[in-house]
């Protein structure tokens, strides 16, 4: 009866809390609600929570990021914020109710405690909906097929993915498989799909927000598989940080669950029940790896086409095909902050990390190694070891995400919008190339909000180090060597496409980019040395002084045929680049499309732009140039590009402007209309000697064909192996009859042609031949075959004429 008075208790006690959270929408709800789960969470063991996160915690992640609820029978006119409470927070800026609300889900609050002592006991399990998955996770899972994969090349899906149905009320029937997970999974799971969905829905343009029907009871099993859309929400720019809640709680969970090791310093959350000691708790690294995979699998990986690497892939024999699904669509906007933060931090950690081993290594005489030292130093020892090579393992997790993320939004950015979600994603590569200058001091204004007290150890670290490139970083821009070269070169074409949107920012933008590799002498030496013996590899020779770098070259090699994988400029208009060129290095090349003539030719057409445009800031745009020319001499050693003067344009009306990328203007002599497409030639623009439509169905029918035929891709070593001989049957001297003689030659013939087929295919590839059936579009081709095709017509009907 005692245990019975109990489950009824926490069922009704549940259900009330479930309802109260989903009426909460005004501030004093919102407030009232939070004091009802503290008081809740506090009266409750763990096993007599199971009723609370079956009705009450579904709820409370529902109308914490303002999901549509389907249980939603509270009040019928939404808040300001749209519902959830992080929106109604920011508009409201009630830094009160933002602090409220962030002690309850902080990871030293009550809410944790509960969530760790009931994973520790097992006694929850979800399963997440497939639908609010990363993209290309939910349409692997979809198609029921490699999903076993899953388990061995991602943290954030190791021992999750389980095959059993679809569940109750999913909208993904025909999945086999489905994500289990235990509540704190579970949590981060939607903590890491809410930016998603926001940038989703703010982005979707007269999008309405479909209504879901009522139910009296949100049950674990139904809830899991809901449809939860997000509401919309605007952000003000005059809203403080401390009213950000979101922000807020993604930095104390990376400190709480990824934290920086610092010796002699007090962590913030180490002292609390998650117990994030090296050595002490097994789990604390894995929980570290998941919390990290999932950020980078929602926010930068999401709807990439090639989301693991592909020898990776190809180790386990898993294949995907998502590229005819997902195509050139860019990442998700609006994302650009909360990845700052998350690679400032990680770069911050290995950052502090280096400094920490470097301190260590100086009070012991300059050597580092565990078992070097007493043991009064072992353990410290020790832990710094395991926080430096904890913190470069984030690097090379965030490595390839990151510069795909980067890159696509540069080659993916539409025509005709703002190029805001450009810009944030270009602060965020700027910042990544720029690990040296995260310092403590970024961080202490949300030290200060979160509430984190290791400050001052972390301050000795973080501010005596000086805030530029050391000799110390070369390890770390020779494995990110794509971000200081091929990269530059992807966003010098994309500074080119979009430089009449916003010449001013556009070449502010690349000023920046050109101004981090010579800031420091050192720094361009090593992308210099490094470009000299990647291409001197590649010719043959090589220089006894360089020969240290050679090592890094098979591995830049295999990261620039990784990394770009199936990404190229050849669909984008006025491109200047090579489809498939990044199979080399094309900066400090001295050839047409090389980086140092295409940095001219832009220095060009920006101060044509600067020019015409011209009004009150027209020396301040004068002095820009200027800048940007100092810095490419200073890049290649050489004259950037002529001045040009010239009579400017008068600015073209609003209704005039025009559609296209590059408008000729006449400088001197040089006109840049002369300039000659540079992208897949078999896809370029119509010229007026061929059939529109007619290229157009050319164009796809020879793609496909490319595709269909592995044409766009190179040859494996192993391809041309696979028919070495062909087995004769036994029976084959014993044909009886004519009918079995014909068969048997049928056969041999095909078996012929098919290895003629074979042949020819894996000859092109290996050459890099493509079928081209664009010409036969062409308007001479057309009329020889319409005149063909009417004289043939002509001569028969004469015939019948005559013969008749």
């Amino acid at each position: 009866m005692h245990l019975y008075s109990y489950t009824v208790d926490s069922l009704s006690k549940s259900q009330d809390l479930a309802a109260a959270i989903l009426a909460s929408s005004t501030p004093s709800q919102i407030s009232a609600a939070c004091s009802s789960l503290d008081s809740f969470l506090r009266s409750h063991s763990p096993d007599q929570s199971r009723h609370f996160f079956s009705l009450a915690f579904p709820a409370l992640i529902c109308k914490l990021y303002g999901f549509d609820d389907a249980s939603a029978s509270a009040s019928p006119s939404p808040s300001p914020g749209g519902g959830g409470w992080i929106d109604a927070i920011l508009h409201s800026n009630d830094a009160d109710l933002a602090a409220r609300v962030f002690d309850l889900l902080s990871p030293d609050g009550v809410l944790f405690h509960l969530i760790s002592a009931v994973d520790r006991q097992s006694l929850v399990k979800y399963v997440f909906p497939t639908e609010r998955l990363p993209e290309w996770a939910r349409l692997l899972l979809s198609a029921g097929k490699d999903c076993q994969g899953l388990n061995a090349l991602c943290p954030v899906f190791q021992g999750k993915v389980r095959e059993g149905g679809s569940g109750k009320g999913s909208s993904s029937s025909s999945s086999s498989y489905q994500i289990q997970l235990n509540v704190f999974e579970y949590f981060l799971y939607w903590f890491a799909y809410y930016p998603i969905c926001k940038a989703n829905s703010e982005n979707s343009s007269g999008a309405t927000i479909g209504a879901v029907k009522s139910k009296a009871v949100l049950k674990l099993e139904n809830w899991a598989s809901s449809i939860p859309r997000l509401s919309h929400a605007k952000r003000g720019n005059e809203l403080r940080l401390e009213c950000d809640l979101y922000v807020r709680l993604l930095y104390a969970y990376l400190r709480a669950f990824v934290p920086v090791q610092v010796p002699g310093t007090h962590q913030p959350y180490r002292s609390s029940l998650l117990h994030y000691g090296y050595g002490n708790d097994g789990s604390a690294t894995m929980r570290a790896e998941f919390f990290v995979d999932a950020l980078v699998h929602y926010w930068l990986v999401d709807n990439d086409f090639s989301p693991l690497p592909v020898n990776l892939c190809k180790s386990v024999g898993l294949s995907f095909s998502l590229r005819s699904v997902l195509g050139e669509t860019p990442p998700s906007s609006s994302l650009g902050e909360v990845v700052k933060l998350l690679v400032k931090y990680l770069n911050w950690s290995a950052n502090v990390s280096q400094e920490g081993v470097e301190r260590v290594a100086n009070t012991n005489g300059g050597r580092f190694s565990p078992s070097s030292f007493d043991m009064k130093s072992g353990e410290l020892v020790a832990s710094v070891y395991k926080s430096s090579e904890l913190a470069g393992s984030w690097n090379s997790c965030i490595q390839r995400p990151l510069y795909r993320f980067i890159l696509r939004t540069f080659l993916f950015c539409p025509m005709g919008t703002s190029i805001k979600n450009a810009y944030q994603v270009f602060s965020l590569w700027v910042a990544y190339i720029e690990p040296w200058k995260t310092t403590m001091d970024d961080f202490l204004e949300l030290d200060a909000i979160v509430g984190c007290s290791g400050k001052d150890g972390n301050k000795e670290v973080g501010q005596n180090k000086q805030c530029g490139y050391l000799s110390s970083w070369e390890g770390y821009v020779l494995s990110n060597y794509l971000y200081y070269s091929s990269l530059v070169m992807h966003f010098i074409g994309f500074a080119h496409k979009f430089l009449h949107t916003d010449p001013v920012v556009i070449v502010e933008m690349v000023l920046k980019v050109i101004t981090v590799l010579t800031s420091n002498k050192e720094l361009i030496n090593l992308v210099k040395n490094v470009d000299k013996v990647f291409h001197a590899k590649q010719a043959g020779s090589g220089k006894a002084m360089l020969s240290s770098l050679y090592k890094y070259v098979p591995l830049i090699r295999e990261q620039l045929q990784d990394w770009e994988d199936g990404l190229c400029e050849s669909d984008a208009d006025g491109s200047y680049l090579h489809e498939n060129w990044n199979r080399d290095l094309m900066l400090f090349s001295d050839v047409e499309d090389g980086g140092q003539q295409l940095l001219q030719l832009f220095i060009l057409r920006a101060e044509s732009e600067l020019q015409a445009n011209s009004g009150v800031n027209y020396s301040q745009n004068l002095e820009l140039i200027d800048s940007l020319k100092e810095q490419v001499s200073c890049l290649f050693g050489c004259y950037a590009a002529r001045s040009i003067s010239f009579t400017p344009e008068k600015k073209q009306p609003a209704d005039q402007m025009r559609d296209e990328i590059f408008t000729p203007r006449k400088a001197g002599n040089y006109t840049f209309a002369d300039v000659k497409y540079k992208g897949d030639w078999m896809k370029r623009p119509v010229s007026a000697d061929e059939v529109a439509w007619l290229a157009n169905w050319f164009v796809c029918l020879s793609c496909w064909l490319n595709e269909t035929l592995g044409l766009d891709r190179a040859e494996n070593g192993d391809a041309s192996s696979k028919w070495s001989y062909v087995e004769v049957s036994s029976n084959a001297a014993n044909i009886d009859g004519p009918t079995e003689t014909m068969n048997t030659v049928l056969r041999a013939i095909c078996s012929w042609l098919l290895m003629l087929v074979a042949t020819v295919v894996g000859f092109m590839r290996k050459h890099g031949v493509r079928v081209n059936l664009r010409p036969l579009a062409s308007k001479k081709v057309v009329t020889v075959l319409l005149l063909s095709a009417l004289f043939s017509v002509v001569k028969k009907g004469v015939r019948m004429f005559l013969g008749a």
